[in-house]
């Protein structure tokens, strides 16, 4: 699976122009502009298994780091603050990694 087989390479392309910058990141603002906050809670839930690169059913701070380069190889990696941002922005049950439930409804809030 490629990530442009769900979300379109330009709504791509447009959200990783907004946060090219360290420290620019914002989760929300990113799902709305890559078209992810407007799919179904199991379309996120592809892109999340996407996104977990050990297929553990979780995501850790390791993978949020190269959240981007998962939607553009060439994306730049989430800086430490904007990486604990992302996980504190999901981690709703506080176990220190994301589930692909808890992703679903950070991407929909």
């Amino acid at each position: 699976m490629s990530i442009t087989d769900v979300l379109s390479a330009e709504d791509i392309a447009a959200a990783l122009q907004e946060c090219q910058d360290p420290d620019t990141f914002e989760p929300q603002k990113f799902f709305q502009t890559s078209g992810l906050s407007k799919m179904s809670a199991s379309q996120v839930k592809d892109v999340f298994r996407f996104i977990d690169n050990d297929q553990s059913g979780f995501l850790d701070e390791e993978e949020l780091k190269f959240f981007l380069q998962k939607f553009e190889s060439g994306a730049r990696e989430l800086t430490e603050s904007e990486t604990k941002s992302l996980m504190a922005a999901a981690d709703s049950d506080g176990d220190g990694k994301i589930g692909a439930d808890e992703f679903q409804e950070m991407v929909h809030a």
